[in-house]
């Protein structure tokens, strides 16, 4: 039985094995970004959870980084 990895779960991977975490790092992103990203490479993908509450969580860190940026 193959065991389940609590700490780099299946809905983390993508094609060919790029992560989410890997284009935070490239692009630089920062955390509200970087989690509005995560909340939507995850969307549909991790079991039992509600597609349409990741990508709310995604608008709400894109609309913190709009505000941060506009002070």
């Amino acid at each position: 039985m193959k065991r389940r990895d609590a700490i780099n779960p299946p809905h983390y991977q993508g094609r060919g094995g790029l992560q989410g975490i890997d284009v935070v790092e490239a692009f630089e992103l920062g955390f509200h970004l970087g989690n509005a990203l995560k909340y939507i490479l995850r969307c549909g993908k991790k079991p039992g959870a509600d597609p349409v509450e990741d990508l709310k969580k995604a608008r709400w860190m894109i609309d913190r980084e709009i505000a941060r940026r506009a002070r």
